[in-house]
């Protein structure tokens, strides 16, 4: 169960706490609920492991205050390292440090340094994303202020080569961790697997089936006042595409995808690496993973 894509935090904790006992989970699943540095306290930490939350995914997204100021956010590194400190003083089974690269302001030098703080705060499991430009947002308005890719390509190398010498390898593209702490959910999205979303702007996949919730808060809220369905949308894939689908969904991963299913693409020839019966992206791989994938689809 993962509850974001938002920050679920912000509501009051024993409230946050009474809707989670009330969703069923199986035995040994693993509960995440996303939150910023800033809220993190002992009293919310405890009420949620009382209510079976065995991870936090923290959005941490950088260590440089400049940085942190043109992100928007509100919490400062220090506040992080005091998070960070509740959640290992309370013996959270797993926590994700999450961090963002490209930030307006950020130098090189200043993510190395954020990463090497990362590291010193012995997460078991870190997220590095590339910052994404959205439309219809002020950082779409402002070019200036928008990543570059061959300055996100160096920050990842940084990123990647520190983070396995500390004993996190990567799993997935944008994601490192110590040995079993990797991500059930996150995994899940990486296999294809089925999900049921709720919430505004929620999605869910069924056996092939992809649907989707109403973006807006309000407009869910309305639609299930009266009882109405709250789907937006809805897409059915046929059986090519789920298989390509699943097979760049793959690749993404240390599983790779089968060497069968490599194409015979010289093209490919630094971007992969055979391992027995499985292909994997080699570090460049992961940088041109998007070429990759395209060439995974024989159509």
């Amino acid at each position: 169960m993962f509850v974001g894509g938002g920050t679920p935090t912000l509501v009051d904790p024993d409230e946050l706490g009474a809707v989670l006992r009330r969703i069923p989970v199986a035995g040994g699943a693993e509960v995440t609920v996303e939150s910023n540095p800033d809220d993190i306290t002992d009293a919310l930490v405890s009420t949620l492991q009382d209510a079976g939350v065995t991870r936090i995914s923290m959005g941490v997204q950088s260590l440089d205050p400049i940085v942190l100021q043109g992100l928007g956010r509100t919490h400062d590194p220090d506040q992080v390292v005091r998070a960070v400190g509740v959640l290992h003083s309370a013996g959270l089974d797993s926590f994700n440090v999450d961090l963002i690269m490209g930030g307006y302001g950020e130098s090189v030098e200043s993510w190395q340094r954020t990463v090497e703080g990362a590291i010193a705060l012995d997460p078991p499991h870190v997220s590095a994303y590339g910052l994404t430009v959205e439309a219809a947002t002020p950082l779409a308005d402002d070019p200036s202020r928008h990543p570059d890719d061959d300055d996100l390509a160096e920050k990842y190398v940084i990123a990647d080569e520190l983070f396995e010498a500390s004993g996190r390898p990567w799993y997935e593209i944008s994601n490192w961790a110590l040995e079993g702490h990797e991500c059930r959910h996150n995994q899940l999205y990486w296999e294809q697997g089925d999900y049921l979303g709720f919430g505004c702007a929620a999605h869910s996949h069924t056996d092939g089936e992809r649907w989707w919730n109403v973006r807006t808060p309000d407009r869910y809220l309305e639609l299930r006042a009266d009882g109405r369905s709250a789907r937006s949308g809805s897409e059915t894939l046929d059986v090519t595409t789920r298989r390509v689908e699943a097979l760049q969904l793959a690749i993404r991963t240390t599983e790779g995808i089968s060497s069968a299913e490599l194409p015979d693409d010289p093209d490919l020839a630094d971007l992969v690496v055979i391992e027995g019966d499985r292909v994997v992206l080699t570090r460049r791989g992961r940088l041109l993973a998007n070429e990759v994938a395209i060439r995974l689809d024989p159509r």
